[in-house]
C-alpha cells in the first residue's frame, strides 16, 4: 500500500472521482439515450453536448493546474513548463469549434496528450509524487467514457 508522499490524498481522490460524473453520465446517455428524461437532460445528450462542454472545461482547468506547477520551475524548465501548460486550453478551444465534427475525437486526443504533459511535469518533480497515479486513473476513465460515445 502507498504511504507518505506516494499516497494520493483522500480529498484529491474523492473530488477527482466526483469530477468524472459528467463524463460517466455522458457515456450513459450516449449508450442508452435520453428518451423519457427531462428536456434539459435530452439537450445535454444531443450530440454528446455534456461530454463536449465538460471536456473543454476540464482541459482548461488542467491547463491552470499545470500553470500552477510551472510556477515552481526555474530557467529553461520554467519556459517549457509555462509553454506546455497552455496547450490543453488552446487545444480545447479548437476542439470546441463548430463545424469540424471531430469534437469527441479531439477531446480524446487532448486528454491523452494531457497525460503526456502530466508525465513530463511529474518527471521534472514539479507535480506531487502521487500525481501520476491519480492522473492515470482519471484519464483512463475519461478516455473509456469518450470511447463509449464515439
Amino acid at each position: 500500500m502507498f504511504t507518505g508522499p506516494d499516497r494520493i490524498p483522500l480529498p484529491a481522490l474523492a473530488f477527482g472521482l466526483a469530477g468524472l460524473l459528467p463524463f460517466i453520465a455522458g457515456a450513459g446517455l450516449a449508450h442508452y439515450g435520453a428518451a423519457g428524461l427531462p428536456a434539459w437532460v435530452q439537450a445535454l445528450a444531443e450530440g454528446n453536448a455534456m461530454m463536449r462542454h465538460y471536456g473543454v472545461v476540464i482541459l482548461c482547468f488542467m491547463s491552470g493546474v499545470l500553470w500552477g506547477f510551472a510556477t515552481d520551475a526555474e530557467g529553461r524548465t520554467a519556459t517549457w513548463a509555462y509553454g506546455l501548460s497552455v496547450i490543453p486550453a488552446l487545444w480545447a478551444f479548437f476542439a470546441a469549434a463548430p463545424g469540424h465534427g471531430f469534437g469527441l475525437w479531439a477531446l480524446a486526443i487532448g486528454f491523452a496528450g494531457l497525460l503526456g504533459f502530466d508525465v513530463w511535469f511529474w518527471m521534472q518533480a514539479l507535480a506531487p509524487r502521487w500525481w501520476l497515479r491519480l492522473r492515470l486513473l482519471l484519464t483512463a476513465i475519461v478516455l473509456a467514457c469518450l470511447a463509449v460515445a464515439l
